[in-house]
């Protein structure tokens, strides 16, 4: 492949617009999460949606400790128990539902929301 030939890096958008549906809420075992990435304009978002509890939340799909993707292979943000998401890259564990940072290092920092809700069964954005 030549210089020409290899696409152009398609800068990362942070917020996306309300109403998208990502996926049926049944979908996403309890506890469970799925990453899900976005094209908005000639932009992409990252995000990932946890289930855990009855509850769903969503979060962008940034460790904030180096700014890396939390999941190292597709859709394993959770611990083996399901009970915190775990960071692939440095280990930093974050609470499914409020985003804190409880261990690593990152500890007392906290993953940046993606607003999500469940309407009729279904994520959507909010």
């Amino acid at each position: 492949m030549t210089e020409d030939e290899i696409p152009a890096v398609r800068p990362r958008v942070w917020t996306t617009p309300a109403g998208v549906a990502l996926c049926a809420e049944g979908d996403l075992a309890d506890p469970g999460a799925r990453g899900f990435v976005l094209q908005i304009g000639d932009n992409w978002f990252h995000g990932f949606v946890v289930r855990k509890d009855g509850q769903v939340a969503g979060w962008v799909d940034r460790c904030p400790h180096a700014g890396n993707p939390i999941a190292i292979e597709p859709d394993r943000y959770l611990t083996r128990d399901g009970q915190l998401i775990l960071c692939g890259w440095h280990g930093a564990a974050f609470e499914p539902l409020t985003g804190a940072c409880v261990a690593g290092p990152c500890a007392g920092g906290r993953l940046t929301p993606w607003p999500v809700e469940v309407v009729s069964g279904i994520v959507r954005t909010a």
